[in-house]
């Protein structure tokens, strides 16, 4: 995946309103992605701009916010995400929050297409040689979304990818299916 932006902003927590430093890595295709710290091993959550942000403010325009301490009001970056929530940022410096905010806008309104795969022909039934032809390959089409003299990036994602969470969907699955497969082993079989 492509990637736009990345480094270390001040988070403020959605319930008690703290202050935390994440690595936040931003890709072309709108993820905000967010870790513990810049080794990108433990995420801590991740925002989908391209469909979920529906604003992007920057110093003065984040209103009734309160900056970490020694931070300026102009550090200060506000994602409004379209089901009325607010994800609160801390720059290091108001420069960088211009760059960051000058980033999500990029990703969010940065058109990407994503090309299937291409599709193989599969082998007719029958013997080779027996007068079947094989199946021909067609290129598929190529879809311009920008005019003339724009930089294309194309973007395939791996779909042998496995993001947190559907990793966690899937633990939580599996541990709900072990309990209840060994409380069926607990009980007496009456056969």
């Amino acid at each position: 995946m492509a990637l736009v932006k990345s480094g270390w902003l001040w988070r403020q927590s959605s319930i008690l309103r703290r202050w935390k430093r994440n690595w936040f890595v931003l890709y072309l295709d709108g993820s905000l992605v967010y870790y513990h710290d810049a080794t990108q091993r433990d995420m801590d959550g991740r925002i989908h701009v391209k469909y979920s942000c529906r604003d992007v403010r920057a110093g003065h325009e984040c209103r009734d916010v309160q900056p970490p301490e020694g931070k300026s009001r102009d550090c200060l970056l506000t994602l409004v995400l379209r089901d009325g929530s607010k994800t609160t940022l801390c720059a290091e410096s108001q420069d960088d929050a211009v760059a960051w905010k000058m980033a999500v806008l990029e990703a969010k309104s940065t058109p990407v297409r994503l090309h299937p795969p291409e599709k193989r022909g599969s082998v007719p039934a029958g013997v080779p040689g027996d007068g079947v032809p094989p199946p021909q390959l067609t290129p598929l089409p190529l879809f311009c979304l920008a005019a003339p003299g724009v930089t294309h990036v194309i973007v395939r994602e791996d779909p042998y990818r496995v993001s947190g969470d559907q990793m966690a969907l899937g633990l939580l699955a599996g541990a709900a299916t072990g309990a209840a497969l060994g409380s069926f082993m607990w009980m007496p079989c009456w056969f």
